[in-house]
């Protein structure tokens, strides 16, 4: 290597498709159009997508976030989360007569439809997830005597079923695909009957994410994540890179949480965000990364991404009642140079 030889220069590879699905989407706009249309209060269980900065506006809105339905006032309005809700928290709901707006992502639903069909034909349900994740508890209530938590892997060892010939995989739609895999492959050899769910149940945007990043990864010697720490997906996606090659990666919240000392010595720099994230805070990453000469943007696309969902219906017969139209969230994109 000649010594005199100038560095390469700095650049940022972008990722595409990164940051919010059509399921955040939905459920984002559902709050906003629920406060706008109804006023503030608007009661949201849990958080309405695993995002601080969207919570955060959310609540200065006037949305109130709270953990259970027994902490909304009999007969208010409530939001389901986009992870989806058990049929418990239904009950519990309808016994407090609360208006409710399910704003849960129709993949999630799909999952819960396949949880319900399979529960009726006594099979014991694999469920490969994480447990205390609000869309495995959600999913898991549908069924509860048939269902057992696979959390990973090594935890294969410990599935015990009444009947291997009647054993189906599900999955939480948020994981990693290739840890999903690597989990179903090691069921399948303890049980050679195992059914696969009838579409895949990863969602497209988890998996459009972690394919790009794998893309970008090997040519970076940084990948930054932005997402939150409970994101599911935001998290897999350091994993992701990390493993198809990237030096090193990160995952922040916002922009002001990236440490200097990570850019020493590095040229090129990943960007992506989770499935939960808005666009705002991929910009503000990019400004700071330009102000430390990484002015150079690169968008590396894998696929491209048009789906939308219609608002929850209880929303979107209001709003008709009411003459307003019911439309859909736009999501926000950069306007990059295409590698």
């Amino acid at each position: 290597m000649n010594p005199s030889a100038a560095p390469a220069p700095k650049r940022v590879l972008l990722a595409a498709p990164r940051g919010y699905c059509a399921g955040v989407d939905r459920a984002v706009v559902a709050v906003e159009k629920a406060l706008d249309h109804y006023g503030a209060p608007v009661y949201v269980r849990k958080e309405i997508v695993h995002n601080k900065h969207v919570v955060e506006t959310l609540a200065a809105r006037g949305a109130v976030f709270v953990e259970e339905t027994d902490e909304v006032p009999e007969g208010a309005r409530v939001v389901f989360s986009a992870h989806g809700v058990s049929p418990a928290v239904r009950a519990s709901a309808v016994e407090r007569s609360l208006q409710t707006i399910d704003a849960t992502c129709p993949l999630v639903t799909k999952v819960h439809k396949e949880a319900v069909r399979f529960a009726s034909d006594d099979f014991d349900i694999l469920l490969i997830g994480h447990d205390g994740h609000e869309e495995v508890e959600g999913t898991a209530g549908e069924a509860p005597d048939h269902i057992q938590v696979v959390n990973s892997p090594a935890e294969v060892d410990r599935v015990v079923v009444r009947d291997p010939e009647k054993v189906v995989w599900l999955s939480q739609t948020t994981l990693s695909v290739d840890e999903t895999m690597e989990t179903v492959r090691r069921l399948r050899e303890k049980f050679p009957s195992l059914q696969d769910p009838p579409s895949d149940d990863i969602c497209y945007a988890t998996q459009n994410r972690q394919v790009a990043v794998k893309k970008l990864a090997p040519s970076c010697d940084l990948v930054v994540v932005v997402g939150s720490a409970n994101s599911s997906n935001s998290v897999r996606l350091v994993e992701v890179a990390l493993d198809a090659g990237a030096t090193a990666s990160y995952r922040i919240d916002r922009a002001a949480e990236m440490d200097p000392a990570w850019l020493d010595g590095v040229r090129t720099v990943g960007v992506t965000s989770g499935a939960s994230v808005p666009e705002i805070l991929v910009r503000d990453v990019l400004d700071t990364l330009a102000a430390h000469g990484f002015d150079t943007v690169e968008e590396v696309r894998t696929a491209t991404e048009d789906l939308m969902f219609s608002l929850p219906r209880e929303l979107r017969a209001d709003l008709k009642a009411a003459g307003a139209a019911p439309a859909r969230g736009g999501r926000r994109s950069l306007t990059v140079e295409p590698v």
